[in-house]
Formats: C-alpha cells, sequence, structure tokens
C-alpha cells in the first residue's frame, strides 16, 4: 500500500507469489482428503464430517509455521529472499485458511447449538482441574482471535496511525499465536492414539522453526563478534574485498549496538545506506536493486542508494555512508552523511 493508503496495481510477481501459494494450499488440501481416505480414516459419518476440520487446521498450522520461518531462512541462505517479499500475503492466506477451519468446527459441532457458537466453544469442555483432560478449544480460539487482529491491521494505515515500534510488537504476537496453536494441538488432536502422523507434523514444525531462528541467531551473533573485532582506521571501517560483493547484492556491517550498514554493489558502483528501512525498519541489506534504487523486501518502498531519497512524491529519506576503495579493500566511515529525518532539496543523479 502506498502512503495515501490506496491499492496499488498488481504486479507480474505478486500475482505469481498469491498464485503459487493458492495453488499450494490447494494441492494440500486435496492431497489430505485424497490420502486420509485412502488409510480408511473416515469410515464413519463422523469421521467424514471432522475431515475438513483436519485438513484446514493443518494446512493452516503448516502456513504459519512457513510465515515465521522465512525469517531466519533468509539470514542463513539468501536464496530464500524471493520467500520474504510479500510475506504479508502468507499472513492472510494463513487467517483464511483459520477461519475455514473454525467455522467447520461450528458447521460440524454447534450448528444445532441453543447458545452462541463462540460462547459454546468456552462452555462445552470446562474441566480445567486435570491435566490430561484439560480443555485445549480455548487455546484455539485465543490464536484464531491473534490472527483475525493481525490480518485486520495488516493495512498500512495501522502502521501509520499506531506506529512501527507498536505495529511491529503487535504482529510480534504471531509466536504467541504459534505457541496456543501448538497446546491447541497437544491438548487436542494429539491425545488421540492414532494421530501419530500429526504428532510428528507438529513436533517436527515446531522443532524445524526453533532450530532456524538458533541457527539464525548465532550466526548474526557470530557476525557482531567479528565486527567488534575490525580494525578502524581513523574512524573508518574495513568491510571485505571488492570482489566478495556480488553485484546487485549488499553486505551487511552489523555495527555494536543496534545500528547496521548495507554496503551494496550496483554493477561497478559500491555504495553504503542505513540497513533499516524508515518506514518498518524493514532489512534493506536484503532488498533488491532496480534502476538505481534498493527495494525493501517487506512492504516495497523504494531508496536511491546514493542519496538515500525515497522516489517522489515521497519525503522518506534512510542515511547514506561515506565509502572508499583502497586496493581492492572496501571501507566505510559509520557516520553518516546525513540522517534520516534531513532531506536536502536535491537531484537524484
Amino acid at each position: 500500500m502506498s502512503e495515501r493508503y490506496v491499492p496499488i496495481g498488481w504486479s507480474r510477481t505478486k500475482l505469481i507469489y498469491d498464485a503459487v501459494l493458492i495453488f499450494a494450499v490447494c494441492a494440500f488440501l486435496f492431497g489430505f482428503f485424497s490420502m486420509a481416505r485412502r488409510a480408511g480414516l473416515a469410515t464413519t459419518p463422523t469421521d467424514e464430517g471432522s475431515l475438513p476440520i483436519r485438513a484446514f487446521g493443518s494446512c493452516a498450522f503448516l502456513l504459519l509455521t512457513l510465515a515465521l520461518s522465512i525469517g531466519p531462512l533468509t539470514r542463513l541462505d539468501k536464496r530464500f529472499l524471493p520467500l520474504l517479499y510479500n510475506r504479508r500475503h502468507i499472513g492472510i492466506v494463513t487467517f483464511a485458511v483459520a477461519a475455514a477451519h473454525v467455522f467447520t468446527v461450528f458447521d460440524w459441532y454447534l450448528a444445532f447449538s441453543p447458545i452462541n457458537p463462540w460462547l459454546g466453544l468456552f462452555v462445552s469442555d470446562a474441566m480445567f482441574q486435570r491435566l490430561d483432560n484439560f480443555p485445549f478449544v480455548p487455546f484455539g480460539v485465543l490464536a484464531f482471535l491473534i490472527l483475525s487482529v493481525l490480518a485486520a491491521t495488516s493495512h498500512d494505515f495501522w502502521l501509520k496511525f499506531l506506529g512501527p515500534g507498536l505495529w511491529k510488537g503487535m504482529h510480534m504476537s504471531l509466536y504467541a499465536a504459534y505457541g496456543l496453536i501448538v497446546a491447541h494441538l497437544s491438548f487436542g488432536a494429539l491425545q488421540g492414539k492414532q494421530n501419530l502422523d500429526l504428532s510428528v507434523l507438529v513436533i517436527g514444525s515446531a522443532a524445524t522453526l526453533l532450530s532456524l531462528h538458533l541457527a539464525a541467531a548465532l550466526k548474526h551473533a557470530r557476525v557482531l563478534r567479528h565486527c567488534e573485532k575490525r580494525d578502524l582506521e581513523a574512524g573508518w571501517i574495513r568491510v571485505a574485498l571488492e570482489s566478495q560483493v556480488l553485484d546487485g547484492r549488499a553486505q551487511i556491517i552489523a555495527l555494536p549496538g543496534s545500528e547496521a550498514i548495507a554496503v551494496f554493489r550496483d554493477k561497478d558502483v559500491i555504495t553504503a545506506i542505513s540497513h533499516r528501512c524508515a518506514h518498518q525498519n524493514g532489512p534493506l541489506g536484503e532488498g533488491r536493486i532496480i534502476n538505481g534504487h534498493v527495494v525493501c523486501p517487506w512492504h516495497g518502498h523504494e531508496f536511491h542508494l546514493t542519496t538515500g531519497c525515497a522516489p517522489a512524491p515521497f519525503t522518506d529519506r534512510v542515511p547514506v555512508y561515506p565509502v572508499r576503495i583502497e586496493a581492492g579493500m572496501i571501507y566505510v566511515k559509520p557516520t553518516p552523511v546525513h540522517n534520516s529525518r534531513d532531506r536536502a532539496a536535491e537531484v537524484e543523479p
């Protein structure tokens, strides 16, 4: 979305991204129903009625695992960067599949209930005294409410209204929703004796997600330790050999503290700008270069590699840093030429 909160045009990349995503969801659901019936899981009308509940629930869980895995995957291997672009679309599809799961539960279990279905989810099983028979439905309801709030506030209007800090903090609650879903499954479907496949799916997905985040955190810690040992020459930081920065890519300098600089190569030109997007602190160093501008992988905001300015009519700007090259070695001065709050009336080259 643009700063005026109007829809932007659907690019070819977005259409392909969404087409692949929707195809994958449909393929999973079709495969789930086919394999379940072949395995004889639906032997009675009751089993047949619960198949859509299991299918939508499993699909939503895998989509949420994927959405939370993309961040660490891109930090471990740049080949996963295409998944990061338009990642918010995965979140919206996850909410839609989760909603299908919830309303299928309504249709199958609570359609003829004399009380409100939402109230029925909480009062139909209220045996909180025993851990081995602890109600599992409230965990799922709370997780779905979090997904609903995040889907409703995904528009940039809420980012602007709430501010980047609060908005990002709200959307970090996606991890809380994931934990609630694991609890929902652990106290619910995983209690069945014939749910070995689901147990492997849940445990394997959660373990994979945790492992990816730990691996990404360890890699970031190694980068920070390396940066703390960098040689400073008259205030300049030694970055890397010029040949080590690939065309269209960036070398990230994680300075001690919270600052980070992205050193980009655009053909024969080496530039350095802030790694943090002015829009929502997105990772600019993981973005693509298009016509001399780096495109933030989170929401598509663009900044000129030399001036740090967003293209007109936008007024956002990120800091840029002096760069020098000596004997094939790139050096960056960690003092910005200007900061993001000051935009000079200049013409971009």
